[in-house]
């Protein structure tokens, strides 16, 4: 069977070789398809990703499962084409459409634009269905080897468990039911999720399953957002347990997923550095961080975020845990601009023995990196003024576009200009459910490094 087959430009296989399952549309040269029995050669057109510029002429329909190749021949995967996309292919195997699809007779001739039922109608065989349930499988059994059933984790983590544009986190609530938050980021998932659901369905039995694909990234792939349940309705707000600590989480209205399950390692780590000290929580969002330093036997904890509604979780979340605070240990929320506690603080003398800075992605493009640079060195900067000598710093970025290199060049840049001296004890990232695909470095966006400010 003849499937359109995409031919890069000279040494642009050299990253998917590496393991990178996406290709972008300025990396194509040309395809090869097949029309009336004969193949065809076409130039790639990068122009037109939204539907203008002659886009509509092209042979090869948005969802058409494709093989990719180098300039040379060599062949490098099956993926789903997206021409809306700027990643214009996703990859879903090294293997050939049949290992994924089963037998396919008649698809490769059809256009998923122009038939859209036949299309789908041949696509979705029992061969796909199984194909993804051993993805989700593998996905599980990787985390089974760090994870209780009890625990709280991401299960699948997109392009590093093979399943480009896939977020599935899997919560484990006080009552033993287990809740799925998913997203469907790209169309190559999206063609899918009848396969995916029934995959979830039958490996994870939850008792509710909540979609949060309501991120712009949805546009850019040419896709509706969509938000709210799959299958019954259930109360979107929860309680889990992580590190021993009670957190309510508000599937519907939470970030991202609801929680941030990357972090649970991080807190432990700042429970074991606690005792006896005072902490500085900021950015805190639902106050995991304190309630861990707080269940480490902090003296104090301030745990600041600037939204009402965060503070107002933090509070509760308060409330759940109030066994763990010690007589004489107090822990409290702020609602307050992080930034201008932190000169108010400074402007007050007011010191600290531990600080923990976790901001969202101040980063969130190339190009604004260097602005981002100078608020992550300005909050660094005046926690480190804020530490008493030897008090300690857990400092983080999520944003794959600082790299850690740009991150740890920061932090030195930080202890120069608030005149200190630092060590760095630790150099951390996500947890063990998010593992790195080697050869995608997007996938390592989550920097996390424990320093003592002299």
């Amino acid at each position: 069977m003849f499937f359109p087959r995409f031919f890069l430009k000279a040494r642009e296989e050299h990253e998917v070789l590496l393991g990178s399952p996406w290709i972008y549309d300025n990396e194509i040269l040309f395809v090869k398809y097949l029309k009336e029995g004969r193949i065809q050669q076409q130039e790639f057109p990068v122009a037109g990703r939204d539907g203008t510029g002659g886009r509509g002429t092209f042979p090869v329909g948005d969802g058409m499962p494709v093989e990719v190749y180098s300039k040379s021949g060599l062949f490098l995967g099956t993926g789903i084409f997206n021409g809306r996309s700027k990643i214009a292919i996703r990859l879903l195997s090294r293997e050939k459409p049949e290992e994924i699809f089963g037998d396919l007779s008649g698809l490769a001739e059809r256009n998923a634009a122009d038939d859209g039922d036949a299309f789908h109608g041949l696509l979705h065989s029992q061969a796909t269905k199984d194909f993804f349930l051993q993805l989700v499988k593998r996905a599980l059994d990787l985390r089974y080897l760090f994870y209780k059933k009890a625990d709280s984790y991401r299960l699948i983590f997109g392009e590093s468990d093979g399943i480009p544009g896939l977020v599935v986190d899997r919560y484990y609530d006080v009552e033993g039911r287990v809740f799925l938050s998913v997203q469907f980021l790209s169309l190559a998932v999206e063609l899918f999720r009848q396969e995916i659901l029934s995959a979830l369905e039958s490996l994870c039995h939850p008792f509710g399953i909540f979609e949060r694909s309501d991120v712009h990234v949805r546009e850019l792939e040419g896709l509706e957002l969509r938000k709210g349940w799959i299958g019954p309705e259930r109360n979107p707000r929860i309680t889990i347990r992580e590190n021993g600590i009670l957190l309510k989480v508000d599937l519907e209205q939470g970030q991202k997923t609801g929680y941030f399950l990357d972090q649970k390692e991080n807190r432990r780590v700042v429970a074991s550095l606690s005792q006896g000290r005072r902490v500085l929580d900021t950015f805190t969002h639902t106050g995991a961080f304190g309630l861990n330093a707080l269940s480490g036997g902090a003296k104090s904890v301030v745990s600041v975020d600037i939204s009402p509604e965060a503070v107002a979780t933090v509070e509760e979340n308060i409330a759940l845990n109030k066994a763990l605070c010690k007589e004489g240990h107090t822990m409290e929320a702020v609602c307050c601009d992080v930034f201008d506690l932190l000169r108010r603080y400074q402007e007050e003398d007011r010191q600290f023995d531990l600080i923990v800075l976790d901001p969202p992605a101040f980063a969130k493009s190339a190009g604004k990196v260097d602005k981002a640079y100078g608020g992550y060195k300005e909050i660094n900067l005046r926690a480190m003024k804020l530490l008493v000598k030897g008090g300690l710093l857990v400092t983080c970025s999520c944003s794959h576009f600082m790299d850690a290199t740009t991150f740890y060049d920061m932090i030195a840049h930080a202890a120069k200009d608030a005149h200190r001296q630092v060590q760095i004890i630790q150099r951390r990232g996500a947890a063990s459910d998010h593992p790195q695909l080697v050869g995608y470095d997007k996938g390592e966006y989550l920097k996390c490094a424990v320093v003592r400010v002299l």
